[in-house]
C-alpha cells in the first residue's frame, strides 16, 4: 500500500494515466494527490513528508547520555558502580592528572561523568522512565549505603526514586502510571 511518501510518483502515475483523456499539469496532479491524503493542499502535504524524511529515514535518537560533572573519582565510583550498580563502561583522559571523562550504563541507561570543568554543572538533575522501580529501591536499601536510603513516593506521573549523587546531581527514576 502507498502511503503520502510515496505521493510525487502516485501523482506521475495519476498524469501518465490521464494523459490524452484529461491534460494535468504535473502540480495538478499534486494538488489532486493531496487531497486525496486528507491535505488542504500540496504544501502541507509537502512539509509532512519532509518532515518524514523524503530522502531519507526519519530522525530518530539511538541514546541519550547525559553528562554530571564529578569531582572525586573514588566516590563516583562507589555512587555509581558500587551503589547504584552502573558498569564502567569506559574511561578517558586526555594525558595522565588529567580530569576523568568516563561512561556508565545498567539497563539501557548511559550516563557521562565528567570531571572537566565546563561539561557541566553540579547539581543537575536526570530524568528517567523505567519499570521495576520498587525492586530498585530495596536493591539499593540492601546496599546499606551509608549517605543515602531513597524512598520511593508516587507522585501524579508515576511512582518516582530520586537519588542525589556526592556532587548535588539529581537523579530521578520514575515508573509511569499506565
Amino acid at each position: 500500500m502507498r502511503t503520502h511518501l510515496d505521493a510525487k510518483d502516485m501523482a506521475r502515475t495519476l498524469r501518465a494515466a490521464l494523459a490524452g483523456k484529461a491534460d494535468l499539469t504535473h502540480s495538478q496532479s499534486l494538488e489532486i494527490v493531496a487531497r486525496q491524503f486528507g491535505f488542504d493542499n500540496w504544501n502541507i502535504l509537502a512539509a509532512k513528508i519532509s518532515g518524514a524524511g523524503e530522502t531519507g529515514p526519519a530522525i530518530s535518537v539511538s541514546r541519550v547520555s547525559p553528562i554530571l560533572r564529578i569531582f572525586d573519582e573514588t566516590k563516583a565510583r562507589e555512587f555509581y558502580v558500587d551503589f547504584l550498580g552502573f558498569a564502567l563502561d569506559w574511561e578517558h583522559r586526555f594525558a595522565d592528572g588529567l580530569p576523568l571523562y568516563a561512561q556508565v550504563s545498567r539497563a539501557g541507561m548511559t550516563l557521562h561523568l565528567s570531571g572537566h570543568h565546563g561539561d557541566a554543572s553540579p547539581g543537575s538533575n536526570v530524568f528517567v522512565t523505567m519499570k521495576g522501580v520498587l525492586a530498585y529501591q530495596r536493591e539499593l536499601i540492601g546496599k546499606n549505603y551509608a549517605n543515602l536510603r531513597p524512598g520511593v513516593e508516587e507522585a501524579p506521573w508515576g511512582a518516582m526514586m530520586e537519588v542525589i549523587d556526592p556532587f548535588s546531581n539529581r537523579i530521578r527514576f520514575c515508573e509511569q502510571q499506565e
